[in-house]
Formats: C-alpha cells, structure tokens, sequence
C-alpha cells in the first residue's frame, strides 16, 4: 500500500540526497579519463575568441587575488570592475604603506597560477564537487562586490557555468566529465597566468603592480617579476607532475 502521508516529503529528500552526492568528494578518477581538459586546453589556444574568454576570467581571478589579499591582511575590499580591453581594477582601502598594501598588490598575479594548480589537484584527487561549491560561494560574493554592468555579466557567466558544471558535470556516468573540466579550467587559468605575466613584462606603464612594488618598497621592479615567474612555474611544474605520474 502507498505511504502517501511519507510520500511529499521524498522530493526534499532527494532533492538533499542529491545535494550531497554533488558537494562530498568522490573516489579519484582515473587520469587517462581526463580528456575533456585537453579539449578545453587546446580549445583556448586554437580559437582567439575562447582565449580571449580564458583572458577575462583570468582578470576575475587576478582581481579576486588582490581583494583576498587585502582582506586577509585587514584591508578593506570595496569593489572591482573589469574593463572592455580585459584590464581589472579592485579597490582596497587601509594604510598606504605596510606589509598589508605590499601583500595586497602583489597577490594579483600569482593568484591565477595558484588556483589553476588547486583546482586540478583538486579534480584529480575526487575533490571537484567540493571545490566548485567553495567557487560559487566566492562568485557570491564577486558579484555583489562588482562595480559595472560588464563585471555583473562576466561574473554571472561564470556562476552559471560553474553551477551547471556542478550540477549535471557527471550526468554521462562513467566519463570523468566534471573532474575533466574542472582540470581545463584549471589548466586554462595557468595559460592566462602566463599570458598576463608576459603582457606586464612588456608594459610600460607606471602604474603596474611591479612598479608599485618598486615604489613600495624599493626592491627593483625585476625582482617582483621573477616572484611572480617563479609562483607560474612551480604550479606549472607541478600539475605537470600530477598530471605525469598520476593523483596529487
């Protein structure tokens, strides 16, 4: 006989259930089933348009990595905005001077290296659900700290792609479709991160972080360059290992 008083409570329950089988970790997938990262890798390569794509939400991450910092350091964070040309601004107020304005300014660049190493450590280490819900939780609060109608969109983009991800990433079962693409992602913020070291190196405006360093601090501007090289080529290296020899 039907339970129909215990029958409308199943939908909660199983809305909970899967809730949960989303967000806990899962067993390690293998790394050859990893192939959706190399299609999203090559993809932003070959095509300017998904590059170009690649670059914006590199500039998130950079802004994102500079209004962490400041918080962190009790700095307080009043917004960023993304411009057309892909250049980002985030504004922190606090001392002008100190080691929490050095730690502020200088947090932009390596962040996009640091979360591309974590976010494919994470995905082949069965930690992608877990960590897709930590990112729509920082998308939160990005898109109430945005400061224009373009940043609005990019970040709600990026939400909505992320919750989709989250959400129906394994609906192909066997195939490691979410852990997949939560490595491209990953992988693509390494290429942005060397993207936009090169472009700095290159520029010849004051009023880069390197030069602000400068100013800051009086340690020559080559030197918060090579800092930054060296947090890019030590996550490269070591997704590279994760990658070669197998799970993190």
């Amino acid at each position: 006989m039907l339970d129909t008083a215990a029958a409308p409570g199943r939908v909660p329950a199983a809305l909970g259930d899967d809730l949960l089988a989303r967000t806990l970790p899962t067993a390690p997938p293998q790394t050859t089933t990893l192939w959706p990262a190399l299609v999203l890798v090559t993809l932003v390569y070959l095509l300017p348009s998904a590059r170009r794509w690649g670059r914006a939400v590199t500039t998130v991450v950079h802004e994102a990595g500079h209004a962490t910092a400041g918080v962190l350091t009790g700095r307080r964070f009043h917004g960023f905005v993304v411009e057309r040309n892909l250049a980002g601004s985030a504004v922190t107020s606090g001392r002008s001077h100190g080691p929490a304005r050095i730690m502020t300014t200088w947090a932009g660049y390596p962040a996009p290296a640091v979360l591309g190493a974590v976010m494919v450590g994470a995905a082949l280490s069965g930690w992608s659900g877990p960590l897709l819900v930590v990112v729509l939780l920082a998308l939160v609060v990005l898109l109430v700290m945005s400061r224009s109608m373009r940043t609005i969109g990019l970040v709600v983009l990026i939400g909505a792609l992320t919750a989709a991800l989250w959400w129906w990433g394994d609906a192909l079962g066997t195939m490691a479709l979410r852990a997949g693409l939560v490595a491209g992602a990953g992988m693509v913020l390494l290429v942005g991160a060397w993207d936009s070291l090169a472009d700095v190196a290159r520029s010849r405006d004051g009023a880069q972080d390197h030069r602000t360093l400068t100013e800051l601090t009086r340690v020559p501007s080559a030197l918060w360059l090579a800092s930054w090289f060296l947090v890019d080529a030590a996550a490269t290296a070591l997704v590279g290992w994760w990658v070669w020899t197998g799970l993190p």
